[in-house]
């Protein structure tokens, strides 16, 4: 996420996101997620298997999601202060006009709203999940 260059105000719209790049760190985090989800995904398959490769990809995959989803809830965090901060809710409620910092920030904070790699980590869960429920079902009730 672009916490810092939402305060400093590099991304003006979302017509202009592909100049606010998505930082390394949150690439690896979204790595880390799908690695997650697919060795959750996986642990009846490799417990059939064998039950030490299944317990490792639980582990893997519990140890990721909880890396993934500190670094989520920070980011979270982060955004509910900058919007606590600047009071942004309220101006909004009570039609109050905003600055252009303001609006520069509320159009980043919707631009990462419509973040093409949060669609991609949820059509990828929904996918990953999917197939291992057909696994799953294979090797609990037709194998």
């Amino acid at each position: 996420m672009r916490l810092n260059r939402m305060k400093n105000n590099n991304c003006k719209d979302c017509s202009q996101r592909k100049s606010c790049n998505d930082s390394f760190v949150s690439w690896i985090f979204f790595i880390i997620g799908l690695v997650a989800t697919v060795a959750i995904r996986i642990v009846t398959v490799l417990m059939d298997i064998h039950p030490v490769y299944g317990k490792v990809s639980w582990y893997i995959g519990v140890v990721g999601f909880l890396f993934f989803f500190i670094y989520k809830f920070n980011i979270n965090k982060s955004l509910a202060k900058i919007i606590e901060e600047d009071n942004l809710i309220e101006k909004a409620r009570e039609e109050k006009p905003f600055s252009s910092n303001e609006y520069n920030l509320i159009a980043d904070i919707l631009c990462s709203l419509k973040s093409e790699k949060e669609r991609i980590n949820y059509f990828f869960i929904f996918a990953v999940s999917a197939v291992a429920l057909v696994f799953a079902i294979y090797f609990d009730f037709i194998k």
